[in-house]
C-alpha cells in the first residue's frame, strides 16, 4: 500500500506539458488514464439512481488531509445525487490502530464531529496517532467518554469490520490513497488525474479531480 503526493514526480517541459494539456481533459476522463474500470464491479449500497462514491484514505496520508476539503465541497454539491461512504486504508494490517479509529468513532455515531479533528490533530497540531495508547488518550483527551470509546473500540462489530478491510480494498484494487471508486466500478484518484493531464499545481490538481468525479457520476446516472 501507498500514500500518493501531490508534488510531481518529474520535471516537465514547456512543449510537453502543453502536449499533454492538448490531449487530455478531466472534463472527458479516459479509462485507463483518468480512471480505471474494475473487471469484477462491487455490489454498491445506493438506491434507486443515487450513485455510491467511495473514499479509501489513511488519516495520516498527506494528500488525503489536502484532498478532504475539495471532497466534502464537492459531495455538498452532489447533494442527493450520490451516497458518500469512507473506508478507511489499513496500512498497518488487520489490526490498524487509525482504521479501527475511524470504525471507533463511527460506532460510537461520532464520526461527522471528530472526522475532521483527526486530520487536524495528526496534520495541525503534529500529533502521532498511529498506536492504540496514543489514540485512546487523545479520545479521552478530546472529550470523548472513555468508557463508550472502550466499550465500542473493543465491540466485535468493530473487531469483525477491522479484519475485512484488507480483503475489501483488494476487491476494489486499491492499493494507495487517496482513491475513489464510483458506483463499484470506477477508480479514480487525484495522482491519476495529475498524472493523465501533467498538472503540477494543487489548486488545479483539485479542480480537476473534482470535474472528473463530476463525469463519472454523470457515467453511471446515466445506466441507472
Amino acid at each position: 500500500m501507498r500514500l500518493m503526493r501531490f508534488a510531481p514526480h518529474f520535471v516537465l517541459t514547456a512543449a510537453a506539458l502543453a502536449a499533454g494539456v492538448a490531449n487530455a481533459s478531466p472534463l472527458e476522463p479516459r479509462n485507463g488514464a483518468e480512471f480505471t474500470t474494475l473487471a469484477a464491479p462491487q455490489a454498491t449500497q445506493a438506491v434507486g439512481k443515487k450513485v455510491e462514491v467511495i473514499e479509501f484514505f489513511a488519516y495520516h496520508c498527506g494528500a488525503c488531509n489536502a484532498f478532504e476539503p475539495t471532497l466534502v465541497n464537492w459531495a455538498k454539491k452532489q447533494g442527493d445525487n450520490i451516497v458518500m461512504r469512507r473506508i478507511p486504508l489499513p496500512f498497518q494490517g488487520p489490526l490498524d490502530p487509525e482504521a479501527r479509529l475511524f470504525l471507533t468513532l463511527e460506532a460510537m455515531g461520532k464520526l461527522d464531529e471528530y472526522h475532521h479533528r483527526v486530520f487536524r490533530a495528526v496534520h495541525v497540531e503534529r500529533k502521532r496517532l498511529m498506536k492504540d495508547d496514543d489514540i485512546i488518550a487523545w479520545a479521552a483527551a478530546n472529550g470523548l467518554d472513555k468508557a463508550k470509546f472502550m466499550e465500542a473500540w473493543n465491540s466485535f462489530g468493530v473487531q469483525t469490520r477491522l479484519k475485512r478491510l484488507s480483503q475489501i480494498a483488494n476487491a476494489y484494487k486499491v492499493s494507495g490513497t487517496p482513491t475513489v471508486v464510483i458506483d463499484g466500478r470506477y477508480v479514480v484518484s487525484p495522482d491519476a488525474v495529475r498524472q493523465a493531464n501533467k498538472i503540477q499545481d494543487v489548486g488545479q490538481l483539485m479542480t480537476a479531480t473534482g470535474q472528473v468525479l463530476d463525469a463519472l457520476v454523470s457515467k453511471a446516472a446515466a445506466t441507472k
